[in-house]
């Protein structure tokens, strides 16, 4: 599915009326290896190995694990409305290579540096500083337009392309999962 700027653009008040204070974890991603999706029915959140079966810690350089640095990257969030409008299919959403797809306000102003989220009954993550922007994969999956957009000065204010964060606390997580912004 090829979208065109123009139809991003006109969807852009729907991506801003995402919840701010409670949503729903929409799609569960295990990457468990370079180029494979793996669309679960549930997760298990690590606080050191992240998202079980997932391949985020062996691709971590052997610096960013001695630095704690690896941790600001453990998981990817991704907005499920800005995914949705890229394909209707959660095998095809799954290509944009994030492990949670949530529908919350993911905005910086929503959820700046340090906000913690509680995902289901005991889960909770924490974002993280690191910038998480389109990249060659997300080109490549989703097209030219669609990559300017997210990575567009309202597409990153609104982070469409989505958001690093690190585990606080382990848990299930499950499509379907309340997601609650902790005070």
């Amino acid at each position: 599915m090829t979208v065109t700027t123009t139809d991003l653009v006109s969807r852009l008040d729907h991506l801003r009326e995402a919840p701010s204070e409670v949503g729903t974890l929409a799609l569960v991603v295990r990457r468990p290896a370079n180029g494979q999706r793996e669309v679960l029915d549930e997760g298990v959140l690590d606080e050191a190995d992240g998202l079980v079966g997932d391949n985020w810690l062996s691709r971590a350089t052997s610096r960013a694990v001695a630095a704690g640095r690896h941790l600001d990257a453990q998981l990817t969030v991704m907005s499920a409305r800005m995914v949705a409008l890229l394909s209707e299919d959660p095998a095809e959403q799954a290509l944009a290579g994030d492990q949670l797809y949530i529908d919350l306000d993911l905005s910086h102003e929503n959820l700046p540096t340090g906000t913690r989220l509680a995902i289901g009954d005991t889960a909770v993550i924490e974002v993280t500083a690191k910038p998480h922007n389109g990249c060659k994969k997300f080109l490549r999956w989703f097209g030219d337009e669609a990559t300017q957009f997210v990575n567009s000065e309202a597409g990153k204010a609104l982070r469409l392309r989505g958001l690093n964060a690190r585990i606080v606390t382990g848990g299930v997580v499950r499509p379907g999962d309340p997601v609650r912004r902790l005070p």
